[in-house]
């Protein structure tokens, strides 16, 4: 029977085969019309500040995960973090949308590799079903094997893996001084400190007596007493004095509570919000490893079992790579012990079953006991053979395109807070193929950022599998390899920030080639990029040697001085080990000084803070230092963790605009200082928001949402400081310019338009002045601090130590941010990046190529020289792709 036809109104609408976007303007795209397939690899490329994440982040997933939302229970909906309302006239064919964006680890040490991959339920899975127990230990489940279970964790740390003392040593350093010389070093300095100490003379104790010199047990009760004894102070006195102030009656200067020494320590650990200090009294805590688990955080009966003669911890810290090879061994030989129960013939099994019945009577059993003890045992055999074979399977599977992806060399007890954005996200892109998810959209933000040349091609192909089953890709990149595997090509631009948000072109890459307009052009299909030039001469060398941190096992290394070193190879080989770590602690302390690092934000975690000292740089530093004076590193790491800092506080550029606010005839008239026009003190910001530019609304089954404050109406002061007009713009108005857009307003104003123009040399003239530091991204971030230090006036006396600088860079960017680079070298310093962009290694003076491999298999030299001398040497995973490099450099010099 043929089914009659459907109402018109009822029949399926036909499948719209695109993604179509109409009126896009968030942030500065310009009221932009596209088309894009779906099913197949879409790369949006542009320069840096063009438009790209506002588009592929910002309008295309935000208005997914705005429409699946509404489907989720409101109470539920509060729950997850929302990316807010695009500014977007409509989207059609828009699948869900999956977001895989660049961020630093968690900052909890608590997670994990295992964690975020959730690999660790796995192994913990395999340890209760197929571990080896102890003799009459029972079966434990898989949550007694996590460190973040109460079940799990080790009672005497409480799966942290460390415990923390103060010890006098560190409260006393100095025991030849008195305790008003401060002997007591872990009491605060300031007014409180006095206060302490007056209160130690008013309970009768001498505080002008070496320390040393006094009584063993008035030394443990000052430092260790939980009393808190409040008593009448009389101020600055000697013991002397004050017992004869006392007998005279005189009036006491006020009253006082004394705290311990130990519990003042702990107390403001625990309790204070002043970053500052937790840092400070951080010092005085003594990590150690816990005694009862050895620093392994699970308690006794978790690590008595084994697999593969290991407990949990140790398998846990195995390099992934080594680990898969490690299961894949113990599935083999679990499938054929598997094999060899299930053929055993009939007649074995009932012989063996007359056996153990003849046994149970000897032994006084009926027959039937023994016989169900053996079948119990073969059952229980099997069983544990069957979990190894299944939940091993299931694990390599799960490992393999982590390995894939270039990060075989971490473990599952890497913590979080020492991955970097590009691992974080690798990790999250092999964890979304092995989940078997179709017909969404994966939106990637630059998935080859830190990935050598060499494993590019393994994440080409982990994104064709994404694809074969059925997906869509979405994928921010600057990646030039990445460009020509993409299936369609849509260019934001021409320019960053007002100058950008326009396509320029949406098409099959090939097509690109006819857009004049388009930057990424010339470096898709050549004739744009750094020219080769002769490598300068060293003008002199520091020799490292028999360095041994992380991975790097007794290395020894030239840096020649005066010029610009590149550190390449695979991603794990240990650059960031010799470049960040090793070579400016060890030229640092050979200086006097410790290395000068670019204020970063503080750990938002107690346990990251107090996880014990950093492994220790072993090896030595000689060389000639009389040319060097200061060594700075600058990393990734935040430059702020709250929106109270932004770019124009951090350069410092912001005092000198508040000074020409404060210098106006008119804010003298009314007495306004410079502190008036900052939103960080009470005076001249909105005392409603609090100089924050909005307030939160708590809604009750919705998540709680921040709108703009009612008062300045987000310009973060009070009416009265906005009535200041400089150059015919208030304080909000400068706050709300980009830097480009700043660098034309401030022309003439010399100290200003040095920030200016550093910001604009490293390629951030996109930037809102008053962006907060918290919508950075890594590279933003350290492009910043170094626009911080290349207005300073240069010396020639200061060797760099950067951290893949062009990370994140559109390689218009990046050839702009290297001519910069060169000329602190110019100048007569020195500079050591971390550097993957094989066209950035090629302008260089000098290469470090670290390698073989990753994990254990790096951490040694394998090419060091000019350029050309690593790329034709053929040994390493660069010599092929600098070659490359090389020869197209030299074609357009």
């Amino acid at each position: 029977m043929v089914n009659p036809p459907l109402p018109e109104s009822t029949q399926p609408l036909p499948v719209q085969p695109d993604v179509r976007v109409l009126g896009a303007r968030e942030h500065n795209l310009q009221d932009i019309d596209l088309a894009v397939p779906r099913d197949a690899l879409v790369v949006f490329t542009g320069v840096s500040g063009s438009g790209k994440s506002s588009l592929a982040f910002g309008t295309l997933f935000a208005e997914s995960q705005r429409r699946y939302l509404e489907s989720v229970a409101p109470y539920a909906r509060r729950l997850i973090d929302q990316v807010g309302v695009p500014d977007v006239d409509s989207i059609t064919g828009m699948p869900p949308a999956v977001a895989l964006q660049q961020q630093r680890g968690g900052r909890s040490a608590r997670s994990s590799v295992g964690s975020i991959t959730t690999i660790s339920s796995l192994v913990r899975m395999l340890y209760s079903r197929a571990g080896n127990y102890p003799d009459d230990q029972p079966m434990l489940y898989a949550e007694d094997f996590s460190t973040n279970t109460v079940q799990g964790a080790c009672p005497d740390c409480h799966g942290i893996g460390r415990v923390y003392e103060v010890t006098e040593d560190k409260m006393v350093p100095d025991p030849s001084l008195t305790i008003r010389e401060r002997a007591i070093a872990s009491w605060p300095k300031a007014w409180h400190g006095h206060q302490l100490r007056d209160v130690l003379v008013s309970l009768g104790y001498d505080v002008d007596v070496p320390w040393k010199d006094l009584p063993r047990e008035e030394r443990e009760w000052i430092l260790y007493t939980e009393e808190t004894p409040h008593v009448p102070v009389h101020s600055r006195l000697t013991l002397a004095e004050a017992r004869a102030a006392i007998a005279a009656g005189v009036e006491p200067s006020y009253s006082g509570t004394f705290v311990g020494a130990r519990k003042y320590v702990l107390d403001t650990f625990a309790n204070t919000k002043s970053e500052s200090m937790k840092r400070r009294v951080a010092q005085f805590l003594t990590v150690t490893p816990c005694p009862a688990c050895h620093g392994k955080r699970l308690k006794p009966e978790a690590l008595s079992v084994t697999f593969e003669d290991r407990d949990i911890a140790d398998l846990s810290s195995l390099p992934l790579a080594q680990l898969s090879v490690l299961i894949e061994k113990a599935v083999e030989q679990a499938t054929a012990d598997l094999d060899v129960i299930e053929t055993a013939d009939h007649a074995t099994d009932v012989t063996a079953l007359s056996d153990a019945a003849q046994q149970s009577v000897d032994a006084g059993e009926t027959p039937r006991a023994g016989a169900s003890n053996l079948r119990r045992e073969a059952n229980h055999s099997a069983g544990k053979l069957a979990a190894t074979t299944r939940l091993g399977t299931e694990l390599v599977s799960r490992l393999r395109p982590i390995i894939d992806l270039g990060l075989g060399y971490l473990s599952l007890d890497r913590t979080t807070p020492t991955l970097s954005g590009g691992e974080l996200q690798r990790l999250r892109l092999a964890t979304q193929l092995t989940s078997d998810l179709f017909g969404v959209v994966y939106v990637l933000d630059e998935p080859s950022a830190g990935l050598h040349p060499q494993d590019i091609s393994a994440l080409l192909g982990i994104l064709d599998g994404l694809k074969r089953r059925g997906n869509s890709l979405f994928v921010v990149e600057h990646s030039v390899d990445v460009m020509r595997h993409a299936d369609w090509l849509v260019d934001i631009g021409p320019g960053a920030g007002e100058r950008g948000g326009r396509v320029l072109y949406s098409g099959p890459t090939d097509g690109l080639a006819q857009v004049e307009e388009s930057v990424t052009r010339g470096y898709l299909f050549g004739g744009s990029g750094l020219v080769h030039r002769a490598p300068r001469e060293p003008q002199g060398w520091l020799y490292l040697e028999h360095v041994t941190r992380n991975n790097l096992h007794d290395v020894s290394i030239s840096v020649p001085l005066g010029v610009f070193t590149a550190v390449t190879g695979v991603s794990g080989s240990g650059k960031s080990s010799l470049v960040s770590q090793a070579l400016p602690e060890l030229l640092g302390e050979r200086l006097g000084r410790t290395a000068q690092t670019q204020d970063a934000a503080a750990p938002e975690d107690d346990e990251l803070l107090l996880s014990g000292e950093p492994e220790e740089v072993k090896g030595t530093i000689r060389g000639d230092f009389s040319g060097l004076r200061r060594v700075v590193s600058i990393d990734q790491r935040p430059i702020g963790r709250t929106p109270r800092s932004n770019v124009a506080t951090y350069t410092g550029m912001f005092d000198h605009v508040r000074r020409r606010f404060a210098e106006t005839p008119e804010a003298r008239a009314r007495g306004y200082k410079p502190g008036r026009f900052s939103f960080n003190v009470a005076g001249g910001r909105c005392p409603t928001c609090n100089g924050e530019g909005s307030v939160m609304v708590e809604l009750l089954f919705l998540p709680s949402v921040y709108t703009e404050c009612p008062d300045c109406h987000g310009t973060r002061y009070q009416s009265s400081t906005l009535e200041i007009i400089w150059r015919g713009c208030n304080i909000a108005q400068i706050l709300a310019m980009s830097v480009e857009e700043a660098y034309d307003f401030f022309h003439g104003e010399f100290d200003i338009m040095r920030s200016l123009t550093a910001l604009i040399d490293v390629g951030l003239g996109y930037l809102r002045l008053g962006q907060p530091a918290t919508e950075l991204s890594g590279g933003e971030a350290q492009r910043v601090k170094l626009a911080s230090e290349l207005q300073r006036s240069q010396r020639g006396d200061t060797l760099y130590v950067l951290d893949e600088p062009t990370s994140g860079l559109h390689c218009a960017d990046s050839d702009r941010l290297v001519a910069h680079l060169q000329t602190l070298v110019e100048a007569g310093n020195t500079v050591v990046a971390v550097e993957l962009d094989m066209r950035v290694v090629v302008a260089a003076d000098y290469v470090i190529d670290l390698g073989p491999g990753a994990g254990e298999d790096g951490g040694t030299v394998v090419a060091s020289g000019t350029p050309e001398e690593v790329a034709s040497c053929g040994v390493g995973a660069s010599a092929p792709y600098l070659k490359t490099a090389l020869h197209e450099a030299v074609s357009r010099g």
